[in-house]
């Protein structure tokens, strides 16, 4: 059987030109051909099939014919449920809910270069600005995952709706920003149950109200809600605190769903534990840059602020990685003997945040450090997951 990379050589695909959405419903198409959600993909994959990639090769036959993945993390053969993958960044999300059984029939992100660390890894080209996206494009699935941006909502033209005694709802009071599309795909597709992510200041964000406006919303949607502030120092040496909120349609479970957030053991993780033995010298920090950083944080501390770098104790855990840590790795250094501190290489931001050692980094070490900045801690995804799927198994029975 034909494996992945030798239908994209055979067909002459570099990947950095096709980063669009045209290869996006082709690579969908591909992934989901034999599970009944194909006919989303098929006109459009055949179009681009046809007319950005058969010019080159005579061949229409590759867009039926099956072939083995050679990716790191192929789809699951028999999975336990369908979801979707909004503003997926590197998949950290979708690794650990495949992880959980589940398969993948769309996803969506708008950077090109997380893109291609995303094909890299699961042999999909995720489709782009979702705004642009409409909610009748996208399959069935049981479970909507998002880690959306946190954006204040308006209320200028709730209150004045209010004045004119109209009644508003959630389409007027989250248009305009990304959870709103979250909000439109709930309310037309109705997946049995979701999962968002966000940072932990969401809950008081904008004085509180940002927070209420999602809540209220995906009440209004019939969703019953459960959120949490989690951190995944738990599970990986990094202190991360995230909100997970969950939810389950109303009309399936009637609010009696016993769904519980996973139980945290205060587990010792190090950040020894995930260094390369032999770091490029790259890493090391110039002269210039070492006393830049000192001298800055003396400056802050002598004001009383707190602002400075972080030398990293390696046996204990780090400060959050940011997507800001490509700038000059202030928030984790690694400190070396008889040397200036070192920032960690696009590997070690990787297990950081979880990812196994096979997952494909190719991209620049910039790129990189933005990528993992922006991801999820994946295990602490994955036992979200595994409690949300343990509710709707036992539902199913």
């Amino acid at each position: 059987m034909l494996k992945y990379s030798e239908i994209k050589e055979e067909l002459n695909i570099n990947i950095d030109k096709h980063l669009n959405d045209g290869f996006a419903a082709l690579t969908h198409f591909w992934q989901n051909h034999t599970n009944g959600v194909s006919q989303y993909f098929k006109p459009a994959a055949k179009e681009y099939l046809q007319k950005e990639i058969l010019s080159i090769v005579e061949e229409p036959k590759q867009l039926y014919i099956p072939f083995k993945f050679d990716i790191p993390f192929p789809p699951k053969q028999n999975p336990k449920f369908k979801f979707i993958d909004l503003f997926a960044g590197i998949g950290g999300i979708r690794l650990a809910y495949q992880n959980a059984g589940g398969k993948c029939v769309f996803t969506s992100e708008w950077n090109k270069y997380a893109k291609k660390t995303y094909e890299a890894n699961f042999g999909e080209v995720p489709y782009g600005d979702i705004t642009e996206i409409s909610e009748k494009n996208i399959p069935d699935h049981d479970i909507l995952l998002a880690g959306f941006p946190c954006q204040p909502f308006s209320i200028a033209g709730v209150s004045k709706k209010n004045s004119l005694g109209r009644k508003h709802g959630f389409l007027d009071e989250t248009q305009g920003t990304l959870f709103f599309d979250i909000a439109r795909i709930l309310d037309y597709k109705k997946p049995k149950a979701f999962m968002l992510e966000n940072v932990k200041n969401l809950v008081s964000h904008d004085k509180g109200n940002t927070f209420k406006v999602i809540k209220n919303t995906l009440i209004e949607l019939g969703y019953s809600i459960h959120y949490k502030v989690l951190d995944a120092k738990h599970l990986v040496p990094q202190h991360r605190e995230r909100i997970i909120i969950i939810g389950f349609r109303n009309d399936i479970f009637n609010g009696e769903e016993v769904f519980e957030f996973p139980q945290l053991s205060e587990t010792k993780n190090k950040i020894k534990d995930i260094l390369e033995p032999l770091p490029d010298p790259k890493y090391t920090l110039s002269d210039k840059l070492w006393n830049y950083l000192q001298d800055y944080a003396a400056k802050h501390k002598a004001k009383g602020n707190g602002f400075g770098f972080g030398l990293t104790d390696l046996e204990g855990i780090s400060r959050t990685m940011s997507a800001r840590y490509y700038k000059d790795g202030a928030e984790i250094l690694i400190p070396q003997e008889n040397s200036n501190p070192r920032r960690l290489t696009p590997r070690e931001c990787a297990r950081l945040q979880g990812f196994p050692d096979n997952f494909i980094i190719p991209v620049s070490d910039n790129q990189a450090y933005k990528q993992f900045g922006n991801s999820v801690a994946v295990p602490l995804i994955h036992t979200v997951a595994k409690q949300l799927v343990k509710v709707l198994e036992s539902h199913g029975e």
